[in-house]
């Protein structure tokens, strides 16, 4: 009997020390907003046991108008974040030393989107209207552009009114507001939905206009830069997770059902989300999750360009803000 329990306990201690071998290691994503298609390349890999092929245990935290990725990953409640590198940057100058390490999103959706009953048919008919703008670091491209016009943003019949918007399309439709901002793969459907036509919009690209910004990239704390195991941690959840977008460009419908399986709020609708993921996947088309520098450096350039009390994004040069080393280590570069 004596013999029996011993080798009991020696396989329960083998089995408990095999168990530490071999445990995945843990990564805790934040996104920078709702469960929806914007972010399906993360899901999609969760799903299809990408993660898991690299021995990597992911969870996903939804965002919300409450929730700012930054704070987050500051307070030590993520691992990595998704987040606009405008506020990225912006987070990094008042202490919250944020690093790129992976840029999904190589085209950006931000658009403002008017009414030609309006009259706007350029920027020049502008001023005097109410613009609707997005807060919470989703500003600095509008106060960017409008700084590059010349256009004051205190309202007048010289400058702009900005009316701080929700994130809805109640503005336009309800006519608060001569122009709001959209994203091409949801507010956009969303004014499209509520029975307006594309040929009684007048609709302005950001990039279009010469004040695009990178928007969906990875950043992590520059502290845990110094730790090789995480270094290595975050190669293998970048390759995991470009394989997932990878996969969901090329079969949107089923990326788009698997996002409505983890929407726990029940919010949201398949047909939005196939709407969705099919105009996302123009925006990570072509990005094998590199940061491409010319992008960074034009990212910087308009928000240095547009400094002023209205868009206090950065003040001076980021010193330190991205790494291609996390990339490269993910394909082999």
């Amino acid at each position: 009997m004596k013999t029996t329990l011993i080798s009991a306990l020696s396989a329960s201690v083998f089995a408990l020390l095999a168990g530490q071998a071999f445990a995945a290691d843990p990564v805790t994503l934040q996104l920078k907003w709702v469960t929806q298609a914007q972010f399906a390349g993360y899901y999609v890999a969760l799903d299809k046991g990408y993660y898991t092929d690299e021995d990597l245990d992911v969870t996903i935290k939804p965002g919300g108008p409450d929730i700012a990725p930054e704070q987050v990953i500051a307070g030590g409640g993520a691992d990595v974040i998704v987040d606009w590198m405008a506020a990225a940057l912006a987070a990094r100058e008042r202490g919250v030393p944020l690093v790129n390490i992976a840029q999904p999103f190589k085209n950006s959706g931000l658009l403002l989107t008017c009414l030609k009953e309006t009259g706007i048919e350029s920027p020049a008919d502008f001023p005097g209207k109410t613009l609707g703008v997005w807060f919470y670091g989703n500003e600095y491209p509008f106060y960017a552009w409008m700084a590059k016009l010349g256009l004051g943003t205190d309202g007048g019949a010289d400058g702009v009114t900005v009316l701080k918007q929700g994130f809805n399309v109640d503005p336009l439709i309800q006519k608060q507001a001569d122009c709001i901002s959209t994203m091409t793969y949801n507010e956009y459907g969303q004014v499209l939905d509520a029975g307006i036509t594309p040929d009684q919009l007048t609709v302005f690209n950001y990039r279009d206009e010469g004040v695009g910004m990178l928007e969906d990239g990875l950043y992590v704390m520059e502290d845990k830069l110094q730790d090789p195991a995480f270094e290595d941690k975050m190669a293998r959840f970048v390759r995991a997770s470009m394989k997932g977008w990878k996969y969901a460009e090329e079969h949107p419908d089923e990326a788009a059902e698997m996002v409505i399986e983890h929407d726990d709020t029940g919010a949201q609708t398949l047909e939005h989300q196939q709407y969705m993921m099919g105009e996302v996947a123009k925006l990570t088309a072509g990005s094998d999750g590199s940061l491409d520098v010319d992008d960074y450096n034009e990212t910087v350039h308009t928000l240095l360009s547009a400094v002023s009390p209205d868009n206090p994004a950065i003040t001076k040069e980021p010193e330190g803000a991205y790494t291609l080393d996390i990339t490269n280590k993910a394909l082999g570069k």
